[in-house]
Formats: C-alpha cells, sequence, structure tokens
C-alpha cells in the first residue's frame, strides 16, 4: 500500500527520465490525474493516456526530451509538501521556483494549478511539488 501517491508518481517520473524511458506507467488518482494535466499544459510531459485493467488504474505518460541526445525536459522534481508535513501558502506567499524558470504545483480551492495561475487568481493553498 502506497501513502504518498504524489511521491510515488514524481519518482517513478524521476527515475524514468534519467533512464531516457519515452513511456512510464504512474497509478490513476484524481490528484495524479490533475498534476499530469499541468505538468502537460505547461510542456514537461508530451501527452498520457489513462488505462483501465481488472486490478487498478494507471495512467501512461509520454516524456518529453530533446535534441539527439535525448536531454529530458523535467531536469528536476522535488516533493515540498509530505503527508507528516504539509506545506501552506498564501497567493502573496507563492513561491517563485528559481526565478520563474521552474513551476511550483499548487493545490486550491480552485483545483490543482500553477503558482503563476493560482497568484493571477488570487489563490492560495497546499505546495505540493517544484519541478523545473
Amino acid at each position: 500500500m502506497i501513502n504518498d501517491m504524489i511521491s510515488d508518481m514524481l519518482t517513478k517520473i524521476r527515475n524514468a527520465n534519467l533512464a531516457k524511458h519515452q513511456i512510464v506507467q504512474v497509478p490513476a488518482t484524481k490528484i495524479t490525474r490533475n498534476i499530469i494535466k499541468v505538468l502537460q499544459q505547461e510542456g514537461f510531459v508530451y501527452e498520457f493516456e489513462e488505462i483501465e485493467s481488472d486490478f487498478k488504474n494507471q495512467i501512461l505518460v509520454s516524456l518529453k526530451y530533446k535534441g539527439k541526445n535525448k536531454m529530458p525536459i523535467i531536469t528536476e522534481l522535488k516533493r515540498i509538501s509530505k503527508p507528516g508535513l504539509k506545506v501552506y501558502a498564501s497567493h502573496k506567499e507563492l513561491p517563485k521556483v528559481l526565478g520563474g524558470i521552474g513551476i511550483a504545483i499548487i493545490s486550491t480551492s480552485k483545483g490543482i494549478m500553477t503558482d503563476k495561475t493560482a497568484r493571477q487568481f488570487g489563490l492560495g493553498g497546499e505546495v505540493l511539488c517544484y519541478i523545473w
């Protein structure tokens, strides 16, 4: 049984990125699906597809690479808010990852979104992870 689905998903994506895999399979939950949607909108992930099976649903995520050397688009994934220590920020305190180069994924009352979008709507929330 996995307690932290977000950490599990980020670790699977990080490992697949390091091994230069084209596709990675992550558990399908509401929160992982929404985080992957944000990653796709921001250009970190090529596409994703949900697969239903008898035991558990999975999401196939196509990772993005650039150049002939297959350099990963995602340089780093860092989990911020953990089950034992939740990290919250108001819209004024939302972090800027690497001065705006990366994104912070925030869980707000209006759904999961980037720090930039949350600032535009004037929303704060739980800081889930940083990606650059």
